[in-house]
């Protein structure tokens, strides 16, 4: 049986951060529509597992939105129903993302006892100044007094941080993270804050109301990351992803990165699966509908809830390009025969020259420098 991951999108939120372009909604006391969309994901599941056949299930991630405020009912009913389905790798990986405030770290054992074995943490700062900036709806106390928690009730944590802030300094960014490798989580993406359309942080830029770093102070805590977390024992397998070790990885992510099939459910998810029904190459793109009673309403009359796209060859390695080289390992020249790309083809042998692109024979990878210009260097590859 070919491996399978699972994406659970749960879309609700205490509070819409103001430099999120998800599929986010206001948690309001939705309480009947949450209860709905729980029964709706399961059934999606359910058709969707019809559809891939048996498999081998290596990963379970609820994301979000915030899928901390899911009732540990509905996240350990979702956790059992997947384990009925597909056959669970004996190191199966259940993942939740979670905030910090100290409502959601109350929820913490329950959603532990429902099966969530790793949380991902958004802490995004631990000073309030950047907390109430970023529009974060816990402060620097409670983002404390949550990972200590979450150490204590979860196996294996993860941290995420956003970094190139408004008015940060190198300084201040590196006690920073010496202060949250303190607190030994296995675990830590720090994502540089990233301005996108649309978002009301898009429009605060343009009212100049806020100013980001300019691009050599963004690149300079780029490499600041970099450093402090290698010293600490992290390696970068990912642009903005650190483990202590390659047991700390996460298994879910990766399935994305390595090309892996995955199932999405819930309202925005996406999904690739590869099916006998499908293209050339048999690669399908599925992405659930956005708004949660068009989701609900679309199970309910079709048994799944998504739109389907069959990828071309040339569409799919793109992806899987795209993708790939966000990894140290890559992805091998034999997958990119649609791309007509090999160690001798011009443009990549001149990206190796360049320092961009390492200079291996089997593999495209991307050095740490390729990586700080991922979109431009996908780019040049994929045309």
């Amino acid at each position: 049986m070919t491996p399978l991951g699972l994406y659970i999108h749960w879309p609700y939120c205490a509070r819409i951060c103001p430099y999120c372009d998800f599929n986010v909604v206001r948690d309001r006391g939705r309480t009947d529509e949450q209860a709905a969309l729980a029964d709706a994901i399961i059934a999606d599941m359910t058709a969707q597992r019809a559809m891939t056949g048996p498999r081998r299930l290596s990963s379970i991630f609820f994301g979000g939105g915030t899928p901390s405020l899911m009732d540990p009912e509905a996240v350990a009913r979702v956790i059992e129903t997947a384990r009925a389905l597909w056959t669970p790798e004996g190191d199966l990986e259940i993942s939740l993302e979670a905030n910090p405030t100290d409502a959601e770290a109350g929820r913490f054992e329950a959603l532990a006892q429902a099966g969530v074995a790793r949380l991902s943490l958004g802490v995004q700062a631990l000073d309030d100044a950047s907390l109430k900036m970023l529009g974060r709806n816990h402060d620097a106390g409670s983002a404390r007094r949550a990972i200590t928690t979450a150490a204590r009730l979860f196996p294996r944590l993860s941290v995420d941080l956003i970094y190139a802030r408004p008015g940060q300094t190198d300084a201040a960014w590196r006690e920073e993270l010496a202060e949250m490798l303190a607190y030994g989580p296995e675990h830590v993406s720090p994502y540089q804050l990233t301005i996108e359309a649309g978002t009301a942080f898009d429009r605060a830029v343009g009212r100049g109301k806020i100013v980001p770093p300019d691009e050599d102070l963004a690149a300079q805590l780029f490499e600041t990351t970099q450093e402090v977390l290698e010293a600490a024992g992290f390696d970068a397998y990912e642009v903005s992803n650190h483990a202590r070790g390659a047991a700390a990885r996460s298994r879910h992510n990766l399935v994305y990165w390595r090309g892996v099939d995955y199932v999405g459910v819930g309202p925005g998810a996406h999904g690739r699966l590869t099916l006998a029904s499908g293209p050339i190459g048999g690669k399908v793109a599925t992405t659930a509908r956005a708004r949660i009673a068009d989701y609900i309403a679309a199970v309910a009359a079709d048994g799944t809830g998504f739109e389907r796209e069959d990828l071309t060859p040339v569409e799919a390695a793109e992806e899987r390009l795209l993708l790939g080289l966000r990894i140290d390992d890559g992805v091998a020249f034999a997958e990119m025969a649609a791309l007509d790309l090999s160690p001798d083809t011009p443009k990549v042998k001149s990206l190796v020259e360049a320092g961009l692109l390492v200079d291996d024979p089997a593999r495209l990878r991307a050095t740490r420098q390729g990586r700080l210009l991922l979109d431009r260097l996908t780019g040049v590859l994929a045309t």
